[in-house]
């Protein structure tokens, strides 16, 4: 299996480059062959100018790009670059697109995760908080402001929810132009991050091919409710296979939650290769996925 990695000495640190870091490594310690792309073409100008460094396979390969969540354009064009070189990703530009961005996804979710309703600008906040009613989860297509802390997820009357909804418009690597607002449900928790934002109890399952590879809590740290029972498993696992399933997306991560009444719902999904690590080993996930693809 080839890999395309962002891991770079120059990378700020974060939890991103970190998991990105820790999981190239993980590859190469397993015999993967690791080829070091940059993380965009300001200074390569194309894809394949990216790529140029990698050399042309004779048959066809199975490859993965492990690193920052990529503007679409970006990711049709380096997995176009690649599979001119005989390696294709694990998943197709549509596919990736499918599993990020929350509107698309979340038509195949429907009665697995909260009613959801997508606008694209401040004049539809009306109709949308009259369809879910106050208070609502607010966040973008891509991701939510939740680093910066609960009130800016959350808004409990319509003057709340259309600065929310502006502000994630400005956002555009968040929203991509499409905001969505959220029935709020409580999330089992014993633990708020320092930010405020309740830690709930939730599940990181990375699964290729409606299979599952690892799963792991999703949130850092010692967490009580991290350990579940034999029964638990199964519901969060079943209910993981079952969405990987109608989403037909192959490598998908897909983060589990459990509701205060102990319902477990699918929080949200991701193209497994931009996935965080949450709690999982990194060499644990890799000897699985090299050997199955």
């Amino acid at each position: 299996m080839i890999v395309l990695s962002e891991a770079t000495a120059q990378t700020e640190p974060s939890a991103s480059a970190s998991d990105i870091k820790l999981m190239t490594e993980a590859a190469k310690l397993l015999g993967c062959k690791v080829y070091y792309i940059p993380q965009n073409f300001e200074r390569c100008g194309t894809a394949e100018n990216a790529l140029w460094h990698v050399p042309q396979f004779a048959q066809e390969t199975a490859g993965i790009w492990v690193g920052y969540i990529p503007e679409f354009q970006r990711y049709v064009a380096i997995y176009q670059a690649a599979l001119a070189k005989g390696i294709k990703l694990l998943n197709t530009p549509l596919e990736h697109q499918t599993a990020l961005e929350f509107d698309l996804f979340y038509p195949k979710l429907r009665g697995l995760t909260p009613d959801s309703v997508v606008i694209t600008s401040t004049n539809e906040c009306i109709e949308a908080s009259e369809l879910l009613e106050f208070p609502v989860f607010v966040k973008g297509a891509i991701q939510s402001q939740k680093i910066q802390g609960w009130d800016s997820c959350v808004a409990n009357n319509l003057e709340e929810l259309l600065r929310l909804t502006e502000d994630l418009l400005k956002f555009k690597a968040g929203s991509r132009g499409r905001v969505i607002v959220r029935k709020l449900v409580k999330l089992r928790h014993q633990r708020l991050a320092p930010n405020g934002f309740p830690m709930g109890r939730e599940f990181r399952c990375f699964i290729y091919h409606q299979q599952l590879l690892k799963y792991g809590y999703y949130w850092d740290g010692q967490d009580d409710l991290k350990q579940l029972t034999k029964l638990e498993e199964n519901q969060v696992l079943n209910l993981a296979i079952l969405a990987s399933q109608r989403l037909q997306v192959p490598y998908v991560a897909i983060d589990i939650g459990q509701l205060e009444t102990g319902e477990w719902i699918v929080i949200e999904t991701a193209d497994a290769q931009f996935a965080g690590l949450s709690q999982i080993p990194a060499l644990e996930l890799w000897s699985k996925l090299k050997d199955i693809c």
